[in-house]
């Protein structure tokens, strides 16, 4: 009687099954693999491997970038020794052309080369003046126009003047 009642409440049958389960799953099943096992199983195996050749591919492009870089600052640094080449011509010709144009100036009658002073650009009048003897100087000055020579002094004394390169505050 506790048999048919335990079949009609479902236990008797449940028991069977998880004794028939039990003993499947304790009895060892063969060795029959899922694709999707199968390719864990190859990906686990080359993983070494394949890590090995990306860190190998990521060195030949770094290497390639490396090189790139390196003719590029071999570029560059002609292009810098070509510039500063340059720039010690420019430097070597401005110093004798400004020697000259000075020289010019003080051969000059001051009247004459007030009135030149007059028309070119303030700045480089104010250095030529610079330049010359304070008593050629002062004859050109006198000889210029009020407010011209105003301007040449102001800038003269702004060059002198060491305050004026800083910052005010």
């Amino acid at each position: 009687m506790a048999l048919v009642m335990g079949l009609c409440l479902g236990i008797g049958p449940m028991t069977a099954m998880s004794a028939e389960e039990n003993q499947e799953k304790s009895t060892p099943k063969p060795a029959v693999k899922t694709a999707r096992e199968e390719i864990r199983a190859f990906c686990a195996n080359i993983a070494d491997a394949a890590r090995d050749q990306r860190y190998a591919l990521q060195r030949t492009e770094l290497e390639k970038l490396q090189t790139q870089v390196d003719e590029r600052i071999a570029v560059l640094e002609k292009r810098k020794a070509e510039y500063e080449d340059w720039m010690k011509k420019r430097d070597a010709f401005s110093k004798q052309a400004e020697a000259g144009l000075v020289d010019i100036y003080k051969k000059m009658a001051p009247d004459a080369a007030a009135q030149q002073l007059e028309l070119i650009d303030p700045n480089l009048a104010s250095a030529i003046v610079m330049k010359l003897s304070p008593a050629k100087s002062s004859l050109i000055l006198t000889e210029m126009e009020a407010k011209k020579a105003a301007l040449v002094a102001s800038i003269i004394s702004a060059a002198g003047n060491r305050s004026t390169s800083r910052d005010p505050s």
